[in-house]
């Protein structure tokens, strides 16, 4: 579970989020509930590379990434704008460079990993299976 601090900022980012601002690469992640069918909103911060994109799951396991799980779809939101995605949840492989490109640019969460930015990718690889990944593929 997310500590008091944390979800603060949370609370703050959906604030923010809706009027555009915050850091450049966090949205709104909207999916629905896997049992309740109710949409579920947290805010998530994408890595983007070469014109692809990645959901990150450095808390791990959490509701979201069960609600993505069974949907395999959902909306990001950002300053006014929504967009309908459809996700791909990937392995260790594919994982270990996102992970890492993950861990160096949002700081904030590098002590929920048990590895470091300059590790190299076979350490990625063992984490992965603790930080689910997802491939946005439309």
């Amino acid at each position: 579970r997310s500590g008091l601090a944390r979800r603060a900022v949370n609370a703050l980012v959906r604030i923010l989020l809706p009027l555009g601002l915050g850091p450049r690469s966090t949205y709104l992640l909207t999916v629905a509930g896997r049992r309740s069918g109710a949409p579920r909103t947290t805010p998530v911060t994408l890595v983007e590379e070469g014109g692809r994109r990645w959901l990150v799951a450095p808390y791990g396991e959490v509701a979201w990434v069960r609600n993505l799980r069974a949907a395999g779809k959902a909306t990001l939101s950002r300053g006014g704008r929504s967009d309908e995605i459809a996700v791909r949840e990937v392995g260790a492989d594919e994982a270990a460079p996102v992970l890492k490109m993950y861990v160096t640019r949002v700081p904030i969460t590098r002590p929920y990993f048990d590895v470091r930015f300059d590790s190299d990718l076979s350490a990625f690889r063992a984490e992965a299976p603790r930080h689910p990944v997802f491939a946005i593929v439309g």
